[in-house]
């Protein structure tokens, strides 16, 4: 199958990127955060996944590794295809999915269009055990954390262990935080005392 492509960029538009590769154009269906990656590049290259149904084949196509990771774990979930899959990393970054998804935040998912709220439950339900550990996530992905129903420091302890640190180290990091701190600022707490 076809797993990368490196060529000209000779068209885009919304959701779709067509490279040019030894003089054959794929069109690859794409989102709107690789597209705004790659537009003004002279050479470019995409991960590439093939949807083949009864009635298509369709090629998509991601600016890095982990897109296409968030792509293929999305459309793993029931209900969820390749379009709502797209319509969701159009919106948010592979590593703030993973942050939605380890903390229990459905509300986030729901934003994106075509994704309602048992889809964006499900997503969260069937994709928690999945999450990669070692997500890189940056500051501002850290401090858009909302608090979600449930315990606080439950939900700050799953975010560290979501980053890549044990629980026992989580634990010892969290160790003398407020208890009415929010899940933001138990996060950056436990960071600083991990750093």
């Amino acid at each position: 199958m076809i797993y990368s492509l490196r060529g000209k960029l000779i068209h885009w538009e919304q959701g779709l990127a067509v490279v040019e590769c030894g003089g054959v154009g794929y069109a690859c269906r794409t989102t709107m955060n690789t597209l705004a990656k790659i537009r003004d590049l002279d050479e470019v290259r995409l991960c590439t996944y093939l949807h083949i149904t009864e009635n298509s084949v369709d090629l998509f196509g991601f600016a890095d590794n982990s897109e296409l990771l968030s792509f293929k774990q999305l459309i793993s979930v029931s209900g969820v295809g390749p379009k709502a899959a797209l319509s969701i990393l159009s919106d948010i970054t592979p590593s703030k999915l993973a942050l939605c998804i380890a903390t229990g935040d459905s509300n986030t998912l729901k934003r994106s269009q075509g994704i309602g709220a048992k889809i964006a439950q499900r997503i969260v339900l069937e994709l928690k055990d999945k999450v990669e550990k070692n997500q890189n996530y940056s500051a501002s992905e850290l401090q858009s954390v909302p608090a979600v129903s449930g315990n606080s420091l439950s939900e700050a302890l799953l975010a560290l262990q979501t980053l890549g640190f044990n629980p026992a180290q989580c634990s010892a990091a969290l160790a003398g935080a407020d208890a009415d701190a929010t899940v933001e600022e138990l996060i950056k707490f436990g960071l600083k005392n991990l750093a």
